[in-house]
């Protein structure tokens, strides 16, 4: 402010008196025609009426500024000619009063019936100002205020907002909040409004007691609330505030743990939450009457349908007669119940009868099937979908309008829905009656959220070392449910660049085709101790077209033809001799790969996926079978098989169980299959374990010249191995998603338990470089020790190196690219006429070993999270392998993480 900041200051200075004065109570005006101090006591039918004072011949306005005489005497019942009492007067100020637009109000009377009106009106809200609010932002309240500026103050308003503000800080779980409200006045009648903000603590709930409880400890019990009590393991967890709401959630959880373990009786007598003296925490007691435990009684299934017989469904009751009571079980047998006939097409009414027996302690369940009324579908509304198109959700509904309703269809509808990846997570396709009782609504309203995404980020990866990636992806292209990616990515040992497309509903059918254009560029490796080398180097170019054709509502049928050109090959100037591929170097399984192919493959895949959510699922299975055929056309002939599945079950309290297993199998036709073409396991699918760390592999093993033995297999400062990959392979998962509270949920963590398990195997024996095989190029010394070969030494471009010799006044010993004479510089005529010598390097000598080749089952077992971090996603695995087998390359630690810039 500027000419108002006196103004200010003196409102800072006395806020008791303009509080007092704008905000408190007002003092009523001492007149005559002033409404009483204290309410008149009513009269009593024999009083007489009041007496009439005169007659009114004018009624006068003073003191208004922006409001019109006219509109002050439209709310008061006074007007020239007619008879007035003081009753009338009275009347009169609470009428002005109540309009909340005068701060000040008196009725004066002349005594000859010219009545004046003296008004002081309330001032116009400025601005409001919201002061110590951290935890709450601004953005927040203001919404939530009724007074604004360009408003007319009110008193009234002024208590509701304060009303108002604490409880959104309630809410919050802050119930030590204060708010003042102080007033600032400026010229022309103006106030500035603020509300001074005391935000206090954030009140926790300090202790849970339970009262009654003898079958199940404390413990147990508060393990099945949302309110958490606070502590150390607590950080993370928002459940240990306290909120009203929550609390009779907790006792319905009680109830529903305890229906669940037999006790049908059970009731929550009182609930009650103690606010601490310093009002920081709160401490909540329920009591309880636990009653007695139930058994299932008799357990039977009715129908009365005609075409629903009853035992055809009887399998999908899992309750026995003399297993403890479970209300939950009876929920899901119900659900199970329906939705399995709501598959034939039917839409019954599935109720569960009770027989309490009390004196036996048992509960009878009847599962009677009825015929429900036949409701259809009369309309279909989709609404919030600004940028998807209609026809994307509508065609994705398994009923059209005018069919029965069928509620495993709406059911199946939603998770369709859902799957798409378009929307906000926990969407429901709400029923609203029809025009008629047997129609119904069906009303989709989704919430957007983005689908493309443009990432430019760099990152750390233990399998790639340092990361770049370019990428963008649209998953509703135009809002048609289209899929449009491009990428390019860039490592020290790979590089990409891809474009791929796919249209699901191809001409509006269901019917998905897609496009896949790639170049991948991948540098294989083995490790010498710490050290990571490139062995081969392998590019592929090509495209794949793709189709895929639904057959029922949870089977698919994918088809795909791809081609590609493949260039594997070798550093010549490190593992060739004399222009070709030195398996002494090299190995003759990696001489054997370089090439170049190409691949004319056509494939199949058979999918069944009922899962109820394709992004992260919690219920639900997913089975893949494959096949591919490569022969048609190019060098690569080959039948490759696989198949996987996965199954997911949500176990309660925000647990999703899951397991997987896959398996698969390449035969070559015609000719052996090749390196780059097998299966190979490891990280990250066998977690526990290195890249390619499972399988087939030939480990080379240095020589000691020393005591003339070879390295051990488990010394990895002595031996290098390098994975062959395997025709077979085999893998299965056991994982368990860990719930956390809310607050490490809103930071994106997602911890597991897991257990891998798998195999690679089915590889022919290669040829190996021993010193028990035949050609086995090193040979024994006078001492009876294996001597190194020495194979010429070229440079990077594959000339010949020399060395000076030692005797030479000039160079001695230096290593030059000329013959004869030296020069430091390719480019320069070499100088002098001393004659070099060949420069040599030493291959010292080894053994090849063959490892791995095995079906035993490889396991291990660890933890792991998931974090959607600020940087990008974060992925951390810690995991032991329990069973291995000779050559197998471990791993405790993994991690993997990228950052946005």
């Amino acid at each position: 402010m500027t000419a108002t900041t006196t103004n200010f200051h003196r409102a800072r200075l006395l806020p008791a008196l303009l509080v007092g004065t704008m905000l408190g109570g007002m003092a009523q005006p001492a007149l005559a025609q002033q409404a009483p101090a204290q309410p008149t006591p009513a009269p009593s039918p024999a009083s007489m009426a009041a007496p009439t004072i005169g007659t009114i011949k004018s009624v006068n306005v003073a003191g208004s500024e922006r409001l019109e005489a006219d509109t002050v005497r439209s709310y008061v019942k006074l007007a020239p000619g007619e008879s007035y009492t003081r009753e009338a007067l009275d009347r009169a100020l609470k009428d002005l009063y109540e309009t909340e637009l005068f701060v000040d109000v008196q009725v004066r009377d002349d005594g000859a019936g010219n009545i004046t009106l003296q008004v002081r009106e309330n001032p116009v809200v400025n601005r409001i100002v919201l002061e110590g609010n951290k935890r709450l932002k601004s953005d927040k309240i203001n919404p939530e205020i009724k007074l604004a500026p360009r408003q007319i103050f009110t008193r009234s308003k002024v208590r509701a907002d304060v009303n108002r503000i604490i409880e959104l800080y309630r809410r919050q779980g802050r119930f030590a909040a204060t708010v003042e409200p102080k007033m600032v006045q400026l010229d022309q009648n103006r106030v500035d409004i603020i509300f001074e903000i005391h935000e206090g603590d954030k009140s926790k709930v300090r202790k849970i007691n339970i009262i009654g409880n003898e079958k199940f400890a404390d413990g147990r019990l508060r393990g099945e609330m949302a309110t958490k009590q606070t502590g150390i393991t607590k950080i993370f967890s928002s459940g240990t505030s306290y909120d009203p709401d929550r609390m009779s959630y907790d006792q319905q959880k009680l109830r529903q743990y305890y229906l669940t373990q037999g006790y049908a009786d059970f009731r929550v007598v009182s609930a009650v939450a103690e606010l601490t003296p310093d009002k920081k925490d709160f401490i909540i007691t329920y009591v309880v009457e636990e009653g007695q435990r139930y058994k299932f009684g008799a357990v039977d299934l009715e129908s009365d349908i005609r075409d629903i017989k009853a035992s055809t469904f009887k399998h999908l009751l899992p309750m026995k007669q003399g297993d403890w009571y479970n209300a939950k079980l009876v929920e899901d047998t119900v659900d199970s119940i329906t939705e399995a006939t709501g598959v034939f097409g039917f839409t019954p009414d599935v109720r569960p009868d009770f027989n309490r027996d009390k004196d036996e302690l048992t509960m009878g369940v009847v599962f009677k099937i009825n015929q429900s009324p036949r409701v259809y579908v009369e309309r279909i509304d989709i609404n919030g979908n600004t940028h998807t198109k209609d026809k994307v959700v509508r065609r994705e509904f398994r009923l059209s309008e005018g069919d029965a309703f069928n509620s495993f269809k709406v059911k199946r509808s939603r998770d369709r829905i859902q799957s798409l990846g378009f929307f906000q997570d926990k969407f429901e396709v709400d029923q609203k009656p029809g025009s008629a009782p047997d129609r119904v609504i069906l009303e989709a309203n989704v919430e957007e959220k983005s689908t493309g995404e443009l990432q430019v980020s760099a990152g750390y990866s233990s399998l790639e070392r340092f990361i770049v990636d370019l990428s963008i992806r649209e998953r509703n292209f135009m809002g048609k449910g289209q899929e449009l990616r491009a990428g390019v990515s860039y490592s020290t040992y790979s590089k990409s660049i891809e474009l791929g497309f796919t249209e699901p509903y191809v001409f509006d059918k269901n019917i998905a085709v897609g496009f896949d254009i790639f170049r991948r560029d991948y540098n294989s490796f083995n490790f010498s101790g710490n050290d990571r080398n490139t062995t081969y180097q392998q590019t592929t170019t090509g495209f794949q077209l793709r189709a895929g054709v639904p057959l029922t509502e949870f089977i698919t049928l994918a088809v795909r033809y791809g081609l590609s050109y493949d260039q594997v090959s070798l550093n010549k100037f490190t593992f060739y001799t004399n222009g070709q591929c030195d398996p002494i170097v090299a190995g003759r399984y990696l001489c054997d790969a370089i090439g170049n192919r190409v691949t004319s493959s056509l494939g199949y895949s058979l999918v069944f996926d009922n899962l109820n959510n394709r992004i992260r699922p919690t219920r639900g299975q997913r089975a893949v079978f494959s096949q591919d055929f490569a022969g048609l056309g190019g060098k690569v002939r080959y039948i490759k098989t696989s198949v996987q599945a996965t199954k997911y079950w949500g176990i309660g309290g925000g647990f999703v169980f899951s397991a997987g297993g896959e398996g698969g199998y390449i035969k070559g036709l015609g000719q052996p299959v090749r390196l780059i073409d097998r299966f190979y396991l490891g990280e990250p699918d066998m977690r526990g374990f290195g890249i390619r760390g499972v399988g087939p592999r030939v480990v080379r093993r240095l020589y000691n010249s020393t005591d003339g033995t070879f390295a051990d297999v488990n010394d990895n400062n002595q031996t290098t191995d390098d994975a062959l990959g395997g025709n077979a392979y085999y893998r299965a998962r056991l994982e368990l998603e860990v719930p956390l509270g809310n607050g490490a949920r809103e930071l994106g963590l997602r911890p597991s338990i897991f257990m891998d398990v798998g195999a690679v195997f089915g590889t022919k024996r290669p040829t190996l470089t021993a010193p028990e095989n035949a050609n086995y190029p090193f040979i024994k010394g006078s001492d009876g020790k294996y001597v190194p070969l020495e194979r010429l030494l070229l440079d990077g471009q594959g000339r010949q190196i020399y060395t000076v010799p030692s005797t030479d006044a000039t160079n001695p010993g230096a290593q030059t690219l000329c013959m004869t004479g030296y020069s430091n510089s390719s480019k320069n005529p070499c100088v002098g006429n001393s004659v070099n010598d060949p420069s040599k390097s030493q291959i010292q000598p080894f053994r090849e070993d063959f490892f791995g080749n095995s079906a035993k089952p490889r396991l291990s077992i660890g933890v792991g999270v998931n974090w959607n971090s600020p940087f990008g996603p974060f992925r951390i695995d810690i995991a032991k392998a329990l069973l291995k087998e000779p050559g197998d390359n471990t791993k405790l630690f993994t991690f993997n993480v990228g950052t946005q810039f």
